[in-house]
């Protein structure tokens, strides 16, 4: 990579040299595996702005339904250098710090329920936050000493999500979502909440939402506390809800551990 030549104000994709401006994208057409759908691919992508389109991938998904991977370049940039992100605030401690800090400044266990709520049936999300095992050698929280982790699993409403919170007694809500056509997650999300407040419960709980298609800025948009997005881990869920327990004092003992 010839990096004498990057410009983080005017930044564009890096394929085979910098600033070649190469992406590539995928979608999916309602028609036939063949050539004239191949060049159909191939004009939209021109109208997106890629010069030069190719089709590098094509593949039939049912009989009139094809998806197609497409590469080009374009020749816009941003200016990444005054690019402004409304990040999740707090260090990240590792599990052990994690229970030490509870012990210290909470001094029970801190009561987690989880789920993927609504009509989505995904449950990796979720899983991988709270199950011992997690996910790419992140435990889940139900490794950790100080915290007791109930993980709902998937397609529960929000009634129900709200009954089990109470019954818990729970320090801290979190929603996994992984369906978001048509916005779904967003409604979903933002019925919760309301139902939350309706209830007198919103503010005596953390809540946090998370998905590849969460974003802390939508998070808060939509009344939570946090969003946690594509590359976060169990870890960074917990700092930042035994964090936000203690700065706004909702650390009031259920009976010592």
């Amino acid at each position: 990579m010839d990096e004498k030549n990057l410009d983080l104000g005017r930044l564009r994709p890096y394929g085979d040299t910098m600033n070649d401006g190469k992406v590539q994208l995928s979608f999916t057409l309602p028609v036939a595996d063949d050539v004239r759908g191949s060049e159909a691919a191939a004009q939209l992508a021109r109208k997106m702005g890629l010069t030069d389109p190719g089709v590098a991938h094509r593949r039939a998904l049912d009989s009139g339904f094809t998806f197609y991977v497409v590469y080009g370049s374009v020749a816009h940039s941003v200016d990444y250098e005054n690019i402004r992100v409304q990040a999740v605030a707090g260090d990240v401690m590792e599990r052990g710090a994690v229970s030490d800090y509870i012990r210290d400044n909470i001094g029970r266990k801190v009561v987690f329920v989880g789920a993927s709520t609504g009509t989505d049936a995904h449950t990796v999300g979720i899983d991988a936050i709270m199950n011992m095992k997690g996910f790419a050698g992140h435990y889940g929280l139900e490794r950790y000493d100080m915290i007791e982790a109930h993980n709902l699993g998937s397609q529960v409403t929000n009634e129900e999500f709200i009954r089990k919170a109470r019954e818990l007694r729970a320090d801290v809500l979190l929603v996994s979502q992984t369906v978001t056509q048509k916005d779904v997650h967003v409604a979903n999300l933002t019925e919760l909440v309301e139902m939350l407040e309706a209830e007198g419960m919103r503010e005596r709980v953390v809540l946090a939402c998370g998905g590849s298609r969460i974003t802390n800025e939508l998070a808060k948009e939509l009344g939570y506390d946090a969003g946690f997005g594509s590359g976060k881990y169990s870890e960074d869920v917990a700092s930042f809800a035994v964090m936000e327990i203690v700065g706004r004092g909702l650390a009031k003992a259920k009976g010592k551990v």
